[in-house]
């Protein structure tokens, strides 16, 4: 079979997810097996994919990949979220775009068109991540508004109504103008905001005089009710209860005092407009003020502000600056910046508002939950990176009450229901309310009753996502499933979504199941352009997703975006890092087509092909060991690392060089098998992280025999250390190269190896030595050669005799910076050593090689300071 001289991963990677997909690779159903589940965060059902989703599903695939190979029950769950503002408004938006604007639809014809929607393009992000290669199980895709989900959320807000932890109340909340919803705190997002700070002037009413009041929004002047100043400022003391007028507005309004008053800021006096500030409001609720209402709900001003009345608040804000100026009432204008909060949706600046919401009683809910708390801190649940903890904890103890009712269509609808007297109660269905009502002594029909026409926040289903998918909630729910799958085990995220969704999956799972609803939670950073600036389509800086898959192929998409993406930090994105895996996909097809390609004989392997199968299997099995410590602690940039090294440098530019035939002869027909057999195990090991390409070559060599490496076991280390003796004599090879490069030798000139009777155990591979390194080994050191140069391997002083002439200047000031090198190191590990708490707390195994590193480090400085000493 003729293999393509170049890898082209647009051939084989349809054909190898439609052929994974057609036998059903990714289907999960419960077993006798150990489960490993991970459901995966529900992308906005308007999304499309972008490059975070890139790097969050593909860390989930290699997490379940690796699960599946190493014999698990692996289900990875996909689905999306209904997105209430997000969905809605784009909803909103092409209804315009057809002359229809949502205030002629009634409620249901609304919903008609949004579900149209989301059939048309709902679907569009989950067959993106096909393309990625995501091994989900699509039979298993869910979607926060279907029936069973739907029927769930209504379920549990009913059932914690009951419990008293939702409630109805009139409070200020966050208010969203362009969404016209209430958002909870966590979907204000503050940023520092210039603005002008106008110094206003109140006329005294009952004094002779005036105040001067700062402040950021002169168009909510027409709801002042009274003025503010601090008891203790001795400039206003005298003139705490009078009256002043409100500037154009002339109402006479009380001058109050409070300790609240900031004496520094501005001229330490505020307006007290309780509609429109929180601290407002709180005062005006102490000193029992009235509300006036000066904004309508789309931000632009209501009636009651009198003036300006329908023009937006923005622009009122200017004609309220022209008009103070013009009635001599604004003293002056100054630069100002301060913390402003914006909508997280539409990014509109937030209004706080009253308004009568549904709430969570999020500190009533904590008591009886603690392990909400305890088990992140106590490491029950593991973040990665632990400094997160600190974060969760800080949010978890001053937790305020949700927010959990949106005045929008799309969504779960708020399951109470109102009669014509203004009497409510809370029920599932309108059948169960008229229940619920003569529990009150109220006969009332269905007819007589209006559900709330409100819907909840969307992290209210989404809270419920890893019970939820498993249909784990309800009085009759059959748990099967959810017994099996539930805790899941990884979580993978973002830490923007820390508090909206992982906080309260972790409260739902402990308020329903009595558990955690997942065991650790890898945290992925933010990805950034080179110039650290957050991706972005207005900044014309974040990639086509799709596109970079088309022109680099998958696989090396994933590379690269993993071999940048530590946990928690930000990810520096440059294209480059694609190109680099797209070069280890060219290098590894050019390494099988090389072993392909070669003749073959009957013959016996040669010395050399025999010990490099041992070094090579030694360097395979510290991988192994090596890798398998790197998952346990979440480093898996560092695992793909390791591969990546451990077939570059190992496989490819040592065992292929080491057994490879001289041009033009053949090889024996068994080291080449020996090679095929590598590269497979090799890319299997590499598997879950570049699927496509591993997949393709396993084929290849088997000619479709093959188990699928989807299903094939993973690779295990074997017991037992790896052989001393082929790692020195691995490392005695890098060594001679070096020394051929910083010394400017051909490779194709050998050189002789002169190696002490200590070093004698690197000779039992001496032909894999000699070979690699073009040397001839000599074990008669009674005499050191004229022109030698040492090389440390390990502990051992091992020389090259060169053709040429040493520069022993130039030799003493390499050797000196070597001996500062070790002084510092051996000082370090020293200062570790000597720390009792390290000694104490750490693993004996972390102790033991530290130790080990200590010993290492001080036989080689007394060889450097030897050869120091040889050369004075």
């Amino acid at each position: 079979m003729e293999i393509s001289a170049k890898y082209n991963p647009s051939d084989i990677e349809n054909k190898w997810y439609q052929h994974w997909l057609s036998q059903k690779y990714f289907r999960s159903v419960p077993d006798q097996r150990p489960a490993y589940t991970i459901v995966i965060p529900p992308p906005n059902v308007t999304g499309v994919l972008h490059m975070g989703h890139m790097l969050n599903n593909t860390i989930q695939d290699v997490l379940i990949r690796k699960a599946r190979k190493q014999g698990f029950n692996a289900c990875w769950v996909p689905g999306t979220d209904h997105a209430s503002i997000a969905t809605e408004a784009k909803v909103v938006k092409l209804l315009a775009e057809q002359g229809i604007p949502k205030s002629s639809l009634s409620r249901e014809e609304f919903l008609k068109h949004a579900f149209e929607w989301k059939e048309k393009y709902g679907g569009i992000i989950l067959q993106q991540l096909q393309k990625l290669g995501a091994s989900c199980d699509w039979d298993r895709t869910r979607f926060t508004m279907e029936p069973s989900l739907y029927e769930a959320v209504v379920d549990v807000f009913v059932d914690l109504y009951k419990k008293g932890l939702i409630y109805r109340g009139t409070k200020m909340v966050n208010w969203d103008p362009a969404g016209q919803t209430t958002l909870s705190d966590e979907e204000v997002i503050f940023k520092e905001t210039p603005d002008q700070l106008y110094y206003v002037i109140y006329k005294g009413v009952d004094f002779d005089g005036e105040l001067m009041v700062a402040t950021a929004r002169p168009e909510t002047i027409a709801g002042d009710v009274a003025v503010c100043v601090n008891p203790n400022d001795e400039r206003y003391q005298g003139l705490i209860g009078k009256k002043v007028m409100v500037p154009l507005i002339n109402r006479e309004v009380a001058i109050i005092a409070d300790d609240y008053i900031d004496i520094e800021f501005g001229t330490g006096v505020l307006k007290v407009t309780p509609a429109h500030d929180i601290n407002d409001y709180n005062i005006g609720l102490k000193f029992n003020l009235p509300v006036i209402d000066t904004l309508n709900a789309d931000g632009t001003i209501s009636e009651a502000g009198q003036l300006f009345v329908g023009q937006d608040r923005f622009i009122a804000r200017k004609q309220w600056v022209k008009a103070l100026k013009e009635a001599e009432l604004l003293s002056k204008q100054e630069n100002y910046v301060h913390n402003v909060g914006y909508s997280e949706r539409t990014d509109a600046v937030v209004e706080p508002r009253i308004s009568t919401q549904w709430f969570m009683n999020m500190q009533d809910f904590m008591k009886k939950n603690p392990k909400v708390l305890s088990s992140v801190m106590d490491d029950e649940i593991n973040f990665y990176p632990a400094k997160l903890k600190n974060t969760y904890r800080h949010w978890m103890e001053n937790v305020k009450d949700w927010n959990i009712s949106r005045q929008l269509w799309w969504g779960h609808r708020i399951p109470a229901w109102y009669s014509t007297t203004g009497e409510w109660v809370v029920a599932k269905t309108a059948e169960d309310a008229v229940v619920e009502f003569a529990k009150m002594g109220t006969t009332v029909s269905i007819a007589d009753l209006t559900q709330d026409p409100d819907v909840l926040d969307t992290w209210f289903s989404s809270w419920l996502w890893p019970i939820s998918v498993f249909d784990g909630i309800g009085e009759h729910a059959d748990k099967t499933e959810l017994n099996y799958y539930y805790p899941t085990n990884d979580l993978v995220t973002g830490p923007d979504i820390l508090f909206f969704w992982v906080a309260r999956m972790i409260m739902a799972g402990y308020e329903f199941e009595g558990k955690m609803p997942f065991k650790n939670v890898y945290f992925t950073g933010l990805i950034r352009d080179k110039q650290r600036r957050k991706m972005s389509k207005s900044l014309g800086n974040s990639p086509d997703a799709l596109e970079l898959i088309e022109k680099f192929g998958a696989d090396s998409v994933r590379m690269g975006l993993l071999l940048c993406s530590p946990a928690g930090n930000d990810i520096l994105f440059d294209e480059t890092q694609i190109e680099q895996g797209r070069n280890f996909c060219n290098k590894i097809w050019n390494a099988f087509r090389l072993i392909q390609g070669w003749e073959t004989n009957d013959g016996e392997p040669t010395n050399a092909a025999n010990q490099a199968k041992t070094v090579m299997g030694s360097r395979l099995n510290e991988t192994l060991k090596e890798i398998e410590q790197l998952f346990s602690e979440f480093r898996l940039s560092d695992a793909l690392m390791a591969i990546y090294k451990l077939i570059w440098d190992d496989f490819c530019a040592v065992y292929l060089e080491a057994i490879k035939p001289p041009y033009g002869e053949s090889i024996s027909n068994t080291t080449r098998k020996e090679a095929q057999n590598l590269l497979q195990e090799l890319m299997s090991l590499l598997h879950p992280y570049m699927p496509f390409i591993s997949e393709e070559i396993v084929q290849l060599l088997s000619d479709g025999n093959a188990e699928t490496l989807v299903l094939s076991s993973y690779p295990v280390a074997k017991e037992g250390q790896a052989e001393h003796s082929s790692l020195e004599a691995l490392q005695l090879v890098t060594e001679i190269r070096n020394t051929r490069n910083t010394r400017g030798l051909s490779p194709k000139e050998a050189l002789n190896l002169w190696v002490p009777a200590s070093a004698l155990s690197i000779l039992s591979l001496q032909d894999f030595v000699e070979k690699l390194g073009n040397v001839n080994v000599h074990t008669d050191v009674a005499t050191k050669p004229q022109n030698g140069m040492p090389v440390i391997v390990g502990t051992h002083e091992i020389w090259v005799e060169l053709n040429v002439e040493i520069d022993v200047d130039k030799e003493r000031e390499e050797l000196e910076k070597e001996k500062v090198y070790y002084d510092g190191f051996i000082a370090s590990v020293r200062k570790k050593l000597e720390n009792e708490r390290f000694v104490q707390n750490a693993k004996p195994e972390v102790v033991d090689v530290e130790r080990k590193k200590l010993s290492d480090a001080t036989d080689k400085l007394l060889i450097i300071e030897k050869r120091l000493a040889q050369l004075m």
